[in-house]
């Protein structure tokens, strides 16, 4: 969703002529532009304050959040022309619960409507466990709209102590691969994405990962990174070794292509293709929502934060 303050007035040809209505315009005018600028400084310092707030990354390693912030940052630098300000409330931006056990942070920017990015949706959480320990999740997703059926960016890092981690990163498709071998080759064959893949998986501590969800299975790729970190050997030094040596390259490396092939590639969409298009990425994007936040945010931040960061995303999501 795209929201976009213009304020102009259309004002009859002949009233600039009369020297009293001339004035008036002139005034009315000026304090237009002025509640104009106003407004998109407010927009700004609203986005500033929200992404500062967000890069922290306050309880994750420096390999862990250097990965976050160089994926963010290539993001905007590649697409910032084409993406509007980061407008939800602060309260949105971040929230945590009474207790102060579960906090988390949510960055959204929506594209222009010239821009066949739909938005990106950049977030993390921090919950502590009963055992002590704390279950921190980063994700960086990028969506493209109907105008393109190229597929879609995301990763994520769900660790749940410092030498267990879950990686996901892939470019999930947006059509039936078995129906469109050209898709298939075009963006999982021709750029050879499987390398990314299987370079991790020589790692001896790294092993597959299967999610106990099936429509998730089922949305993914076949070139989908979907491994199981552990470093109890090496400790948390080794853990954050196989971040900074391994994980980050390959993250920079999937989304170089996604930006190169999808983002900002050329893809001739018709209109009954469009149409397929809208109704399977709303479907998902509401399953999504219900998937992973409709169940565990009510139980981390209570029914008022929930509603309202889950307003905010469907908003979004236009569902």
């Amino acid at each position: 969703m795209a929201v976009s303050f213009s304020p102009i007035l259309h004002l009859p040809l002949s009233l600039p002529s009369l020297p009293t209505l001339k004035s008036s315009r002139t005034k009315i005018s000026a304090t237009a532009s002025l509640s104009s600028s106003s407004s998109s400084a407010s927009q700004m310092d609203l986005h500033n304050q929200g992404r500062q707030k967000f890069i922290e990354f306050p309880f994750v390693s420096a390999p862990h959040r250097d990965l976050m912030v160089n994926l963010l940052s290539t993001v905007e630098d590649r697409l910032g022309s084409q993406l509007l300000p980061c407008t939800l409330p602060l309260d949105v931006q971040h929230c945590q619960n009474e207790s102060g056990s579960a906090q988390a942070s949510l960055h959204i920017r929506s594209g222009l409507q010239s821009s066949q990015v739909d938005f990106i949706l950049g977030s993390w959480l921090h919950c502590k466990l009963p055992t002590g320990g704390a279950l921190n999740i980063t994700s960086l997703s990028a969506y493209l709209n109907p105008s393109t059926d190229a597929p879609n960016f995301m990763i994520e890092l769900i660790q749940s102590s410092p030498t267990s981690l879950v990686f996901i990163l892939d470019l999930p498709p947006r059509r039936d691969l078995a129906l469109s071998p050209d898709y298939l080759q075009t963006f999982y064959e021709n750029t050879q994405l499987d390398t990314h893949r299987q370079m991790l998986t020589k790692l001896p501590e790294v092993q597959p990962y299967v999610s106990s969800s099936l429509y998730l299975r089922s949305i993914l790729s076949p070139t989908v990174v979907l491994i199981q970190i552990g470093a109890e050997e090496g400790g948390p030094e080794r853990m954050e070794e196989i971040i900074k040596n391994h994980l980050h390259p390959t993250a920079q490396e999937v989304l170089g292509i996604w930006l190169d092939h999808c983002a900002l590639g050329e893809r001739s969409v018709g209109e009954e293709e469009k149409a397929y298009m809208m109704k399977r990425d709303k479907l998902i994007k509401k399953k999504t929502i219900e998937i992973d936040l409709g169940t565990n945010f009510p139980r981390l931040f209570g029914p008022e934060v929930t509603d309202r960061v889950l307003g905010a995303i469907q908003k979004v999501y236009s569902i």
